[in-house]
């Protein structure tokens, strides 16, 4: 039977109850658009498939405790996705901090590992017009990605965030300026760097 058929709330339940069964249908009806969401902030498949995998962790962990918003979990897996990938950002900050304050060994001509890293780096710090949503804070991400990406209504949000609707709606108002104001400048950066390269 294909998960789309099966209605998720009495799904849920069984998975609530510890059936592991029932939980695999979950992760196999919502795995992709946690994936997508994951990529959309990490911009590299292997980092987003981590991050998939640490929420549907969590989520089996808090089972317990999750409800469904509009009979449905993707309202907290998409923001339980956020907060993850904000997360596993920092913690590879921290472990690249670590790493710097090694003292690097003398070249032998074999490795090159400070050039791969700088290479990474670059990679990473160089931002498209999509990225901006990544430089967003957690808070205007959830209510962007509830409201505006997934098209949960002002009430959905709410009950999805825990906070009331006005919250919810001053929040998307605030949030959309920066995300305007973050494009239009990675726009303007972007056009400045293709210039310096020619």
């Amino acid at each position: 039977m294909g998960t789309e058929l099966v209605n998720e709330p009495a799904l849920w339940e069984l998975a609530r109850g510890g059936d592991s069964g029932a939980f695999a249908m979950v992760y196999d009806r919502h795995r992709d658009r946690v994936f997508g969401q994951a990529l959309r902030l990490m911009r590299s498949s292997h980092d987003a498939e981590d991050v998939t995998a640490m929420v549907f962790l969590e989520l089996w962990r808090r089972r317990k405790t999750v409800t469904l918003v509009n009979e449905t979990l993707i309202g907290w897996l998409l923001v339980t996705t956020n907060n993850v990938s904000h997360n596993f950002v920092r913690s590879v900050r921290r472990y690249k901090a670590v790493i710097d304050r090694i003292p690097p060994a003398e070249p032998d001509g074999t490795h090159d590992f400070d050039r791969v890293d700088e290479e990474i780096d670059s990679a990473r710090r160089g931002r498209s017009v999509g990225s901006a949503f990544a430089q967003l804070s957690a808070n205007d991400q959830n209510i962007i990605t509830l409201c505006v990406l997934e098209e949960f209504s002002l009430a959905e949000a709410a009950v999805a965030l825990r906070i009331p609707v006005g919250t919810v709606k001053s929040r998307l108002s605030r949030a959309k300026q920066r995300l305007s104001a973050l494009t239009t400048h990675e726009v303007e950066r972007t056009a400045i760097a293709s210039g310096g390269a020619k």
